[in-house]
């Protein structure tokens, strides 16, 4: 049976020109090699498999050829290039740094440097992982590298240029290797296959190359293991089975749904992807990912940018097309943040499913009711299912004494519609001698307005929002309002108050606001020190009532009260007035276990 090596191995380059995606790296090492301008140290750094020591072996040899090429590459044939290749070159020396990396093994290898080549020009002494050598080996390196005799070459390799003291760095010639792009790993592994007579389709070498990392040799371990698992034949379906990787599909799908406001769907697709055993964090990284290269799909000039396959490439393009640029810059602001807060987030799966219940909300309109206000709430996140608000229940009116209707008779003829006069509803109608005694609502207690959750949050003193405040919407409504509404505003704007007036809200709850003439309100003080105290806050206290009310002509007058006036009762003392006229209420109250302030 045929000894089996694996491609990284079997497939090494040999020369430059098999080098691949370091053709400006290359061709800057073959013409040193023509003109013979050899420099006495370099430093290859790079990450990983991108060919760091496999240029370091092909340099050395195009150095010691006695008949190169005319485009600077090793011939082959010659004594010293046969000697390379069958290993027994003494020319040629290699040092692991990264288990010799003491003083003693530095040491030995300048007593090396001493001696001079057989065969060939140069002795090349190639050190890889150069940075695992220690702070004194490093010191004992210094010298011979700043004066090696003329016939030595030091090539070094690294993948942690950082870790390199700067003495060392001020000495080489330093060759930074790039990274290998998506498009030149698929192109690699597509001639590998064919040499190796197993079929493919590109989606799956894609996916290997993105696996990969950038590194070529990292990209053809895991094509073998692909081949092994796929038995010659590379599919996609099973290398993202084999190597366990998220679907792209899924990226696609949460998108499509994300623009359709389609949570319930993207909630399901998201449990199975965790089900399957995937991460959270690993979705939105990789979503993250996709809506990048969807928004590079956008413009022709920023299509090159994406590291796909080309039927990949069709696919983002089409999506860009379906998605608003907006849509893409905000979910892109959303994952960043989510993967921010994702190590220390303690419910991770929770983090993940607000991030994209967001996503998908991005481009759903906001839920503004028919009465044209901007209310701040949340938007509807499964089912635009809001319910509907009550319309107020407007003061009767009573028609004019000439019917409008009689105007119908004349159809040759338009007329600007007579006035009426209108009377005030008996339950807006109050006067200073004649006040009835003030009804709360069954069920109405500080507690439960302490609970009440008010659409339009209160933080300016003393519980108020600014008339010039942009999102008031009210400003020009004209809206009817009841004793009782306006009881229940009032009560919630003095618990908005904050601590700081704790002392008048305490006051002014039990303060009865009253509509004398609508839309007029009048408010009974009981002495000149809470007139004053109200006075000083009148204006923010009539804002707020404007505001919530939704009546611009609302006015606020403050009177104390007179002797011969009745008591003014406060709410206790009310309820308990109606609690003596009718005990069924007290019973009510029990029943519904409400407290009284």
């Amino acid at each position: 049976m045929e000894e089996y090596i694996v491609s990284a191995r079997k497939y090494r380059p040999t020369s430059f020109d098999t080098v691949v995606g370091q053709q400006a790296l290359t061709t800057t090492l073959k013409n040193a090699v023509k003109s013979g301008k050899l420099a006495h140290a370099y430093l290859f750094c790079g990450p990983r498999g991108v060919g760091k020591t496999t240029c370091a072996r092909i340099f050395a040899k195009a150095i010691n050829c006695q008949t190169p090429t005319s485009d600077g590459e090793a011939c082959g044939q010659c004594e010293s290039c046969q000697a390379f290749n069958e290993q027994r070159s003494f020319n040629i020396f290699e040092l692991d740094a990264a288990s010799n990396n003491s003083v003693e093994h530095i040491k030995t290898l300048m007593e090396q440097t001493r001696i001079p080549p057989q065969v060939g020009k140069y002795k090349v002494f190639i050190i890889d992982e150069v940075h695992m050598l220690s702070t004194a080996a490093f010191n004992a390196f210094l010298k011979t590298l700043e004066e090696p005799p003329a016939h030595v070459i030091f090539i070094l390799a690294t993948t942690e240029k950082h870790k390199i003291l700067p003495t060392i760095l001020s000495r080489c010639q330093i060759y930074d290797f790039e990274r290998m792009t998506v498009r030149n790993t698929i192109d690699h592994l597509k001639s590998v296959a064919d040499k190796e007579g197993i079929t493919y389709e590109e989606e799956a070498l894609a996916v290997i190359a993105e696996k990969a990392d950038g590194g070529m040799r990292d990209a053809l371990s895991i094509f073998d293991q692909a081949a092994s698992f796929c038995q010659g034949n590379i599919t996609y379906q099973k290398v993202i089975e084999d190597l366990n990787v998220l679907d792209a599909e899924n990226y696609f799908q949460i998108i499509n749904l994300a623009v359709e406001n389609k949570v319930p769907e993207i909630m399901v697709l998201l449990n199975g992807v965790i089900n399957k055993g995937f991460d959270g964090g690993l979705l939105i990284s990789g979503l993250a990912k996709h809506v990048r290269n969807v928004l590079m799909a956008r413009d022709p000039q920023t299509l090159p940018l994406l590291e796909v396959s080309d039927q990949q490439r069709e696919r983002y393009q089409q999506q860009a097309a379906k998605c608003p640029i907006p849509f893409l810059y905000k979910a892109l602001q959303l994952m960043n943040q989510c993967d921010i807060n994702y190590r220390q987030s303690s419910n991770k799966r929770l983090l993940v499913e607000l991030t994209l219940i967001e996503i998908a909300q991005i481009t759903q309109p906001d839920d503004t009711p028919a009465s044209g206000r901007k209310p701040r709430r949340l938007k509807s996140l499964f089912k635009q299912l809001m319910q509907k608000p009550q319309p107020r229940q407007a003061a009767p009116q009573v028609a004019a004494a000439e019917p409008v209707a009689s105007t119908q008779n004349d159809t040759n003829t338009t007329s600007e519609p007579k006035p009426t006069t209108e009377k005030k509803p008996a339950t807006t109608a109050y006067t200073p001698t004649a006040r009835p005694h003030l009804k709360s609502p069954v069920g109405f207690s500080w507690n439960n307005l302490r609970k009440t959750e008010n659409p339009k949050k209160m933080h300016i003193i003393p519980g108020t929002l600014d008339p010039n405040d942009p999102n008031v919407t009210n400003q020009e409504e004209q809206e009817s309002f009841s004793q009782q509404d306006l009881e229940l505003q009032w009560m919630l704007m003095c618990n908005r108050m904050p601590q700081e007036f704790s002392g008048i809200a305490t006051r002014m709850k039990n303060m009865n606001p009253v509509i004398t003439e609508f839309p007029a309100v009048e408010l009974v003080v009981d002495n000149q020190l809470a007139a004053t105290q109200i006075e000083d806050i009148k204006g923010k206290i009539l804002s707020t009532l404007q505001i919530y009310l939704h009546n611009k002509s609302i006015t606020l007058s403050v009177r104390i009260a007179e002797h011969q006036e009745k008591r003014i009762l406060s709410r206790r003392e009310q309820y308990e007035e109606m609690e003596k006229e009718n005990p069924s209420i007290g019973k009510l109250r029990e029943l519904l276990d409400l407290q009284l302030a």
